[in-house]
Protein backbone atom coordinates (compact mmCIF):
# COMPACT_ATOMS: atom_id res chain seq x y z
CA UNK A 1 0.00 0.00 0.00
CA UNK A 2 1.38 3.39 -0.96
CA UNK A 3 1.85 6.28 1.44
CA UNK A 4 -0.96 8.23 -0.25
CA UNK A 5 -3.36 5.33 0.23
CA UNK A 6 -2.42 5.15 3.89
CA UNK A 7 -3.14 8.88 4.19
CA UNK A 8 -6.65 8.63 2.78
CA UNK A 9 -7.41 5.52 4.83
CA UNK A 10 -6.38 7.26 8.04
CA UNK A 11 -9.20 7.72 10.52
CA UNK A 12 -10.70 11.18 10.96
CA UNK A 13 -9.41 12.43 14.29
CA UNK A 14 -11.41 14.92 16.42
CA UNK A 15 -8.81 17.59 15.70
CA UNK A 16 -9.10 17.05 11.95
CA UNK A 17 -12.91 17.09 12.13
CA UNK A 18 -12.80 20.35 14.10
CA UNK A 19 -10.42 21.88 11.57
CA UNK A 20 -12.70 20.87 8.71
CA UNK A 21 -15.69 22.38 10.51
CA UNK A 22 -13.83 25.65 11.08
CA UNK A 23 -12.86 25.81 7.41
CA UNK A 24 -16.49 25.35 6.35
CA UNK A 25 -17.60 28.05 8.80
CA UNK A 26 -15.00 30.46 7.41
CA UNK A 27 -16.15 29.74 3.85
CA UNK A 28 -19.78 30.27 4.87
CA UNK A 29 -18.98 33.58 6.57
CA UNK A 30 -17.04 34.80 3.54
CA UNK A 31 -19.90 33.88 1.19
CA UNK A 32 -22.43 35.64 3.41
CA UNK A 33 -20.29 38.77 3.59
CA UNK A 34 -19.89 38.81 -0.19
CA UNK A 35 -23.66 38.43 -0.70
CA UNK A 36 -24.74 41.05 1.84
CA UNK A 37 -24.17 44.13 -0.39
CA UNK A 38 -26.46 42.71 -3.07
CA UNK A 39 -29.11 40.80 -1.11
CA UNK A 40 -28.75 42.10 2.45
CA UNK A 41 -31.35 44.82 2.00
CA UNK A 42 -34.00 42.30 0.99
CA UNK A 43 -33.55 40.42 4.27
CA UNK A 44 -35.57 43.13 5.98
CA UNK A 45 -38.36 43.38 3.40
CA UNK A 46 -41.47 41.19 3.42
CA UNK A 47 -44.33 43.20 1.92
CA UNK A 48 -47.58 41.38 1.10
CA UNK A 49 -49.55 41.74 -2.14
CA UNK A 50 -52.79 43.48 -1.21
CA UNK A 51 -56.32 42.33 -2.05
CA UNK A 52 -58.67 44.39 -4.18
CA UNK A 53 -60.29 46.01 -1.14
CA UNK A 54 -59.49 46.56 2.53
CA UNK A 55 -61.46 48.08 5.36
CA UNK A 56 -58.55 50.25 6.46
CA UNK A 57 -54.89 51.11 6.03
CA UNK A 58 -53.15 51.46 9.41
CA UNK A 59 -50.12 53.77 9.41
CA UNK A 60 -47.44 53.07 12.00
CA UNK A 61 -45.39 55.79 13.64
CA UNK A 62 -41.87 56.51 12.40
CA UNK A 63 -39.29 59.22 11.90
CA UNK A 64 -40.40 62.51 10.35
CA UNK A 65 -39.39 61.55 6.81
CA UNK A 66 -40.54 57.96 7.30
CA UNK A 67 -43.92 59.05 8.65
CA UNK A 68 -44.53 61.29 5.63
CA UNK A 69 -43.70 58.39 3.31
CA UNK A 70 -46.06 56.05 5.19
CA UNK A 71 -48.90 58.58 5.16
CA UNK A 72 -48.37 59.09 1.43
CA UNK A 73 -48.60 55.32 0.93
CA UNK A 74 -51.88 55.13 2.85
CA UNK A 75 -53.31 58.08 0.91
CA UNK A 76 -52.52 56.30 -2.36
CA UNK A 77 -54.49 53.30 -1.15
CA UNK A 78 -57.44 55.60 -0.39
CA UNK A 79 -57.19 57.32 -3.76
CA UNK A 80 -57.12 54.00 -5.62
CA UNK A 81 -60.10 52.69 -3.69
CA UNK A 82 -58.09 49.80 -2.23
CA UNK A 83 -58.78 50.99 1.31
CA UNK A 84 -62.01 52.41 2.65
CA UNK A 85 -60.43 54.26 5.60
CA UNK A 86 -57.02 55.14 6.97
CA UNK A 87 -55.97 54.97 10.60
CA UNK A 88 -52.95 56.94 11.78
CA UNK A 89 -51.15 55.92 14.93
CA UNK A 90 -50.10 59.16 16.64
CA UNK A 91 -48.84 60.25 20.08
CA UNK A 92 -51.47 61.91 22.23
CA UNK A 93 -49.52 65.13 22.41
CA UNK A 94 -46.33 66.76 21.16
CA UNK A 95 -43.30 67.68 23.24
CA UNK A 96 -44.92 71.10 23.84
CA UNK A 97 -48.27 69.72 25.00
CA UNK A 98 -50.14 70.23 21.71
CA UNK A 99 -52.76 67.69 20.69
CA UNK A 100 -51.43 65.76 17.68
CA UNK A 101 -54.63 64.68 15.81
CA UNK A 102 -55.72 68.23 14.85
CA UNK A 103 -52.22 68.98 13.57
CA UNK A 104 -52.12 65.73 11.63
CA UNK A 105 -55.54 66.32 10.08
CA UNK A 106 -54.49 69.81 9.03
CA UNK A 107 -51.38 68.36 7.38
CA UNK A 108 -53.44 65.79 5.46
CA UNK A 109 -56.01 68.38 4.36
CA UNK A 110 -53.24 70.67 3.12
CA UNK A 111 -51.38 67.98 1.21
CA UNK A 112 -54.14 65.59 0.11
CA UNK A 113 -57.42 67.52 0.26
CA UNK A 114 -60.46 67.54 2.49
CA UNK A 115 -62.12 64.50 0.88
CA UNK A 116 -59.28 62.17 1.82
CA UNK A 117 -58.78 63.83 5.20
CA UNK A 118 -62.42 63.06 6.04
CA UNK A 119 -61.65 59.35 5.63
CA UNK A 120 -58.79 59.39 8.13
CA UNK A 121 -59.13 58.31 11.77
CA UNK A 122 -56.56 58.55 14.55
CA UNK A 123 -55.41 56.13 17.21
CA UNK A 124 -53.70 57.96 20.05
CA UNK A 125 -50.93 56.18 21.91
CA UNK A 126 -49.55 57.01 25.34
CA UNK A 127 -46.03 58.18 26.23
CA UNK A 128 -45.06 54.65 27.30
CA UNK A 129 -45.37 53.32 23.73
CA UNK A 130 -41.83 53.19 22.34
CA UNK A 131 -41.64 49.94 20.37
CA UNK A 132 -43.45 48.24 17.49
CA UNK A 133 -44.81 45.60 19.85
CA UNK A 134 -46.25 48.17 22.25
CA UNK A 135 -47.70 50.15 19.35
CA UNK A 136 -49.32 47.02 17.92
CA UNK A 137 -50.97 46.33 21.28
CA UNK A 138 -52.27 49.90 21.49
CA UNK A 139 -53.60 49.97 17.92
CA UNK A 140 -55.31 46.59 18.32
CA UNK A 141 -57.94 48.17 20.56
CA UNK A 142 -58.61 50.88 17.94
CA UNK A 143 -59.05 48.24 15.24
CA UNK A 144 -61.50 46.38 17.46
CA UNK A 145 -63.48 49.58 18.14
CA UNK A 146 -63.93 50.17 14.40
CA UNK A 147 -64.83 46.49 13.86
CA UNK A 148 -62.65 46.28 10.78
CA UNK A 149 -62.16 42.81 9.36
CA UNK A 150 -59.35 43.47 6.87
CA UNK A 151 -56.48 45.90 7.37
CA UNK A 152 -53.11 46.69 5.82
CA UNK A 153 -50.32 47.72 8.16
CA UNK A 154 -48.52 50.52 6.32
CA UNK A 155 -44.88 50.95 7.28
CA UNK A 156 -41.44 51.53 5.79
CA UNK A 157 -40.13 48.79 3.48
CA UNK A 158 -37.18 47.95 5.76
CA UNK A 159 -39.58 47.50 8.70
CA UNK A 160 -41.99 45.08 7.02
CA UNK A 161 -40.46 41.73 8.01
CA UNK A 162 -40.19 42.61 11.69
CA UNK A 163 -43.60 44.34 11.73
CA UNK A 164 -45.17 41.27 10.14
CA UNK A 165 -43.78 38.96 12.83
CA UNK A 166 -44.95 41.25 15.63
CA UNK A 167 -48.38 42.00 14.22
CA UNK A 168 -49.26 38.38 13.46
CA UNK A 169 -48.25 37.50 17.00
CA UNK A 170 -50.41 40.36 18.32
CA UNK A 171 -53.43 39.22 16.29
CA UNK A 172 -53.19 35.78 17.91
CA UNK A 173 -52.50 37.19 21.37
CA UNK A 174 -55.59 39.43 21.34
CA UNK A 175 -57.73 37.01 19.30
CA UNK A 176 -58.44 39.71 16.73
CA UNK A 177 -60.90 38.67 14.07
CA UNK A 178 -59.10 40.52 11.32
CA UNK A 179 -57.25 39.62 8.14
CA UNK A 180 -53.86 41.26 8.08
CA UNK A 181 -51.50 42.39 5.33
CA UNK A 182 -48.14 44.16 5.69
CA UNK A 183 -47.67 46.93 3.13
CA UNK A 184 -44.21 48.46 2.74
CA UNK A 185 -43.48 51.85 1.19
CA UNK A 186 -40.11 53.27 0.08
CA UNK A 187 -38.43 55.20 2.87
CA UNK A 188 -35.97 58.09 2.38
CA UNK A 189 -33.78 56.61 5.11
CA UNK A 190 -33.18 53.30 3.32
CA UNK A 191 -32.37 52.02 -0.15
CA UNK A 192 -32.35 48.20 -0.30
CA UNK A 193 -30.26 47.97 -3.49
CA UNK A 194 -27.54 50.37 -2.29
CA UNK A 195 -27.86 50.24 1.47
CA UNK A 196 -24.08 50.08 2.04
CA UNK A 197 -23.25 53.22 0.01
CA UNK A 198 -24.63 55.81 2.41
CA UNK A 199 -24.08 56.09 6.14
CA UNK A 200 -27.80 56.63 6.87
CA UNK A 201 -28.85 53.57 4.84
CA UNK A 202 -26.17 51.40 6.50
CA UNK A 203 -27.16 52.61 9.96
CA UNK A 204 -30.84 51.87 9.27
CA UNK A 205 -29.95 48.41 7.97
CA UNK A 206 -27.70 47.56 10.93
CA UNK A 207 -30.12 48.76 13.61
CA UNK A 208 -33.11 47.06 11.99
CA UNK A 209 -31.17 43.79 11.63
CA UNK A 210 -30.40 43.83 15.35
CA UNK A 211 -34.06 44.47 16.15
CA UNK A 212 -35.13 41.68 13.78
CA UNK A 213 -32.76 39.19 15.41
CA UNK A 214 -34.03 40.20 18.84
CA UNK A 215 -37.65 39.81 17.70
CA UNK A 216 -37.03 36.35 16.23
CA UNK A 217 -34.98 34.88 19.08
CA UNK A 218 -36.04 36.83 22.15
CA UNK A 219 -39.32 38.50 21.19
Amino acid sequence: MTNSAKYFDAPCTPARALLRLLLWLIVAVVVILLCLPWWGGNLLIASDPLPAHLDAAVVLQGSISGEKARIAGAMRLLQRGVSGRALLSVPKESYWGQSIPPLARSYIETNYGGDLAARVDFCETGPDVNSTEQEASAISSCIQEHRWQSVAIVTSNYHTRRAGIIWRKTVKQYSLRVQLWIYGVPDPEFQPQRWWRRRLYAKTWFVECLKLVWTVFAG
